[in-house]
């Protein structure tokens, strides 16, 4: 599509691939929305982004990012049967993250029947130069119907110039305000009579506290800055979900392949997010499928698996969540994912994990390649260190020896030293 044209798309589940080009130097993008009334949000809650990822209607949901055969997409999950009635506009917006979007090269918008995986419309190539968000298109009604026009419209001032600009409350650092100036006069020697008497009024009810601004910061892993504090984020209290995105690259059929090559169709691949804990009263464990061990939330080891994906293909797919209201109780949490069936290694899945504490930024990351016929992955390891909690960015493939399961792979690796029998689901 060329800049500023239309074309209509179906009321149906649409996902908007925003892609370019990986590279060395290439800065990060972040796909989001903001759904609008005259446009304007109605509220902060009309912002969809990495740090609130999913609108209260349900009709737009933020994917995640997925890197495969050199290209990177960030993605949102819209489906426009359920927008309200009151939403006008769906803009679709991007923003970079350590450079400008000229940097990013063959960037592109392109919006895809979700069930089918067929494009619905396209627009590459916006003309970004010094520009660190963009509005790249947008869904509007007309009559009824829903239409995607390409938009290209660019900001130098980033994601938070972009927010602001539609009506959202940016969280910014507070300043303090001035000292009062002080007097070098000495004070003037008056007469005040005694205060007359007032009947005791009851103070009014204080004013509701005003919503908190949005927070646009976000943490991304990587090899060079592996590590990050959660204390010094801000983020040791309430939940912290621990999500796992993968994708397969290519697909066979068929009982032959070569070792270490996927096997089985996509609908057959089962991954497993798992966490081994070590507690400070020194009880040690598995959080698992396997066996039924999902773990408990609010008693030991305050960890919960919340379920048993088999696609991969959505955000909410498969999360483990921390309590770390009792991070007191934590000495270590390694988070793994292996491999149940359905590949005989990590070659051509791509997958992304997301660490999202509910106080605080996401922390992200991406897995590497995988070049060895590995069954199990190390995510993330999460040390209590004398109560500063460290997530360090592991993405470690290990290599099972004969006859030795995943499970007791990782641990021997990280030094558990837990005994481990046969299992299934």
């Amino acid at each position: 599509m060329l800049k500023g044209s239309n074309t209509p798309v179906p009321t149906a589940a649409l996902r908007v691939e925003l892609g370019w080009r990986a590279g060395a130097g290439v800065p990060d993008a972040d796909a989001s929305a903001l759904l609008l009334v005259s446009g304007k949000v109605r509220s902060d809650a009309d912002f969809v982004f990495y740090n609130q990822p999913a609108h209260s209607s349900g009709a737009i949901r933020h994917e995640g990012k997925r890197t495969a055969d050199g290209r990177v997409t960030d993605a949102l999950l819209v489906d426009l049967a359920r927008v309200e009635p009151a939403i006008e506009t769906v803009v679709l917006a991007a923003s970079s993250d350590g450079g400008s979007f000229g940097q990013v090269p063959g960037l592109y918008i392109e919006v895809q029947d979700a069930a089918q995986g067929t494009p619905v419309a396209r627009f590459d190539n916006p003309g970004a130069t010094t520009e660190t968000a963009f509005v790249l298109g947008e869904f509007y009604r007309r009559q009824g119907a829903w239409k995607f026009r390409a938009v290209g419209q660019g900001y130098s001032s980033g994601l938070e110039g972009l927010a602001t600009d539609y009506g959202i409350t940016v969280d910014e650092p507070q300043q303090a305000p001035p000292a009062p100036a002080r007097s070098s006069a000495p004070p003037a020697a008056t007469h005040t009579p005694p205060p007359t008497p007032q009947p005791t009024v009851p103070p009014p009810p204080p004013p509701a506290a005003p919503p908190a601004p949005v927070r646009l910061t976000k943490v991304t892993l990587t090899k060079a800055a592996p590590s990050v504090s959660l204390t010094k984020q801000g983020g040791t209290s309430g939940a912290l979900h621990v999500n796992l995105n993968w994708e397969v690259r290519k697909q066979f059929s068929g009982g032959s392949s070569k070792f270490g090559r996927p096997t089985a169709m996509h609908s057959d691949l089962d991954l497993d997010l798992c966490a081994l804990y070590e507690l400070n009263d020194g009880s040690k464990g598995v959080v698992q499928a396997l066996g039924n061990s999902f773990g408990a939330l609010h008693q030991p080891p305050y960890i919960h698996l919340d379920g048993d994906d088999r696609t991969g293909a959505v955000s909410t797919g498969e999360n483990l969540t921390v309590n770390l209201d009792h991070k007191n109780a934590f000495r270590r949490i390694l988070v793994f994912v292996t491999i149940y069936q359905g590949a005989r290694s990590f070659a051509d899945l791509h997958a992304s994990v997301t660490l999202q504490p509910q106080y605080g930024a996401p922390i992200e990351f991406s897995l590497d390649e995988c070049t060895v016929p590995s069954l199990v992955c190390a995510l993330a390891l999460i040390t209590n260190t004398g109560g500063d909690l460290i997530v360090q960015r592991e993405a470690r493939y290990l290599v099972p020896e004969r006859g030795v399961s995943p499970q007791r792979t990782v641990d021997h690796a990280y030094g558990w030293g837990m005994n481990w029998t046969p299992g299934r689901k």
